[in-house]
């Protein structure tokens, strides 16, 4: 389900002097966020692995993982301004911009489907 844009400020790990900013969808249906090909470039974030995937349409393709530090700001939906490190995939030209669930997990936020916005989830130790 997608839900809407947001906008994020990608940090590069191993130089956190390397940030760039951009739009992503915020995308529940995806697992991994993935970083623009022009922000892999900019941040010179490096694979560490590939992994392949399957599309909505059910076409595979594969791509680079990497690392990176992903920050937005959702004081408008409730859950503030919130920072995690996550694995991402490192796009190719024409990829678009996710925000996907493993990072808003990373991030302690869960999609509350009925107001559309995210909010943070209720967390357990067991």
């Amino acid at each position: 389900m997608g839900l809407t844009n947001i906008s994020a400020t990608i940090t590069n790990l191993d130089d956190r002097r390397k940030q760039a900013s951009g739009e992503f969808l915020v995308d529940t249906g995806a697992g991994y966020t993935v970083i623009p090909y022009s922000m892999v470039k900019k941040l010179n974030l490096k694979p560490t692995k590939k992994q392949i995937f399957s599309l909505a349409d059910g076409t595979t393709v594969t791509r680079n993982m990497g690392y990176a530090l992903i920050k937005v700001d959702f004081t408008n939906q409730k859950a503030g301004v919130q920072e995690a490190p996550s694995a991402v995939v490192l796009g190719q030209p024409n990829d678009s911009a996710l925000l996907g669930v493993i990072t808003l997990e990373n991030m302690g936020l869960i999609v509350d489907p009925f107001k559309r916005e995210l909010r943070p989830m209720k967390l357990m130790l067991a």
